[in-house]
């Protein structure tokens, strides 16, 4: 693909999530769907589609750490550098939810899992629509995530409104998942 053409495939993306739809897009391991974390909608069709349970909640991906701060609040500062060393990268981290952010977003928890991607065209997603999106893998509960375009199109025939294709990072599993205030490692 041209850089001009992935370009706009990446604006026309942004445009989808903007106006309420669901893309597949790359990560550092899998496809991840995403949608406006804002937009309720959204997110219960995201769900639906994924046969996933609300209570569990999502991951939120961005592209740089300004982007998650309508989402979450800042924990002691020796704990934020060692979150902030570990960005961008496949290091999903629950820090605490800022009042307001909805139960949809983050389930049964206090927290909310954030990312600061380091894959380039997740992260121009990010930048194109003006802030982090929702990004959950790319898959039915309980099955293996999408690893290319043409698995998303197999397994959500009709359900997406937007693929934005391309590679997935070098990562042979998803994101690790660690506890903000201990640094625990809650999925390896």
């Amino acid at each position: 693909m041209t850089p001009t053409f992935l370009r706009h495939r990446v604006r026309l993306a942004a445009r989808v999530i903007a106006n309420g739809g669901l893309v597949a897009y790359p990560t550092e391991a899998v496809y991840g769907l995403g949608c406006d974390p804002w937009n309720r909608a959204a997110v219960m069709r995201l769900l639906v589609l994924k046969c996933r349970q609300q209570s569990k909640g999502l991951i939120l991906i961005a592209a740089d750490p300004q982007q998650l701060a309508p989402f979450v609040l800042s924990l002691a500062p020796a704990r934020m550098a060692a979150i902030l060393a570990s960005w961008p990268g496949p290091n999903t981290w629950l820090l605490p939810a800022r009042p307001g952010v909805p139960e949809w977003l983050r389930g049964r928890f206090d927290t909310l899992a954030v990312r600061v991607t380091q894959h380039p065209l997740a992260a121009a997603l990010c930048r194109a629509y003006g802030g982090a999106i929702v990004s959950t893998s790319a898959n039915v509960a309980a099955r293996l995530p999408a690893r290319s375009a043409d698995q998303v199109r197999r397994r959500f025939p009709g359900g997406l409104d937007l693929i934005l294709a391309g590679a997935c990072g070098g990562a042979d599993r998803p994101s690790v998942i660690r506890d903000g205030c201990t640094g625990q490692v809650l999925r390896p």
